[in-house]
């Protein structure tokens, strides 16, 4: 089997790939705009990524490009979307999801950078473009329940990161400013980044780049609620320099993340066996897993 990581490294503005185990890093684009979530298409051969620009512009983009970095494409351009961060493929309708921070949104289009769609709107004007609350980072896709997952980070190290969940097509009747759909998961959590779904267990992943010890962390609870309630989230790995990115092998039952410190880590999905993949690579940011001998992604 032929899998990669694809890693994306703000700082430098690379893209880059590996091998699961850490070897073989491949410079795919160099020269980006603060990249920060990434998915890959493999039946189409795409790999797409966000670029937040210049954090205090409204100058964002996403790209596509060939998995080896030609044919490089801008498909949503400069200023349809503010910051873009988390970034998933809904391959099945044609999709890209993202959410946008400053932009204080959560967006959508099709896999060619058109229809542009705005599901959640937090925020609109400058005084609550300040407002961290408001800022919207991950994101996360349920097709079986058609549903939507994304993260409110709040300020730096504040306590104040929430989980939220929705449908992922606004109600009949209502707007992205105002759903009666919106239902908060989880409030009160230090910093929460991104997110992904083991969709067989219905389980919710997520990074925490706040302050330990429930912070810099990765953590994980169930989509659904039992009869005894929604339980607290679980804490599965620790000492995360300032957590970013999530990547879930579930076939092969592993995790991969990266941090701003610039290193790849990977654990099984209980956080057992942790191990680092790489370490000074930048400040990393979005991560992939992809099986390229897949035709699913």
């Amino acid at each position: 089997m032929s899998a990669r990581l694809f890693i994306l490294d703000a700082a430098e503005g690379r893209v880059f790939s590996v091998k699961p185990d850490g070897t073989d890093k491949t410079i795919i684009a160099t020269g980006e705009r603060m990249p920060d979530g990434v998915v890959v298409d493999v039946e189409a051969g795409h790999i797409y990524w966000t670029c937040m620009g210049v954090l205090s512009r409204n100058d964002g983009s996403i790209v596509r490009a060939d998995l080896d970095g030609r044919n490089r494409k801008t498909i949503v351009p400069e200023g349809a979307t503010f910051t873009p961060k988390q970034l998933q493929l809904d391959k099945r309708h044609g999709r890209l999801y993202w959410c946008d921070r400053e932009g204080m949104r959560v967006m959508r289009a099709n896999l060619d950078g058109s229809g542009i769609e705005t599901l959640v709107q937090t925020g609109s004007t400058e005084v609550d473009r300040r407002d961290q609350t408001r800022w919207c980072v991950g994101i996360a896709l349920d097709h079986e329940r058609n549903q939507i997952y994304w993260t409110q980070k709040g300020p730096d190290n504040a306590g104040r990161g929430r989980i939220f969940r929705a449908g992922i097509d606004i109600p009949r009747g209502e707007s992205a400013e105002s759903r009666s759909d919106i239902e908060t998961l989880y409030d009160g959590l230090p910093e929460p980044i991104d997110l992904e779904i083991d969709h067989a267990k219905r389980i919710l992943y997520w990074t925490d780049r706040g302050d330990p010890p429930l912070g810099n962390t990765v953590n994980r609870a169930p989509l659904d609620t039992s009869a005894n309630g929604r339980p607290a989230p679980e804490v599965i790995f620790t000492h995360l320099m300032e957590g970013i990115g999530i990547a879930l092998d579930r076939e092969g039952d592993r995790m991969f993340m990266t941090d701003l410190a610039g290193s790849v880590y990977s654990a099984r999905l209980d956080g057992s066996k942790p191990s680092v993949l790489l370490g000074g690579q930048g400040n990393l940011t979005g991560i992939a897993y992809v099986n390229l001998s897949s035709k699913e992604a």
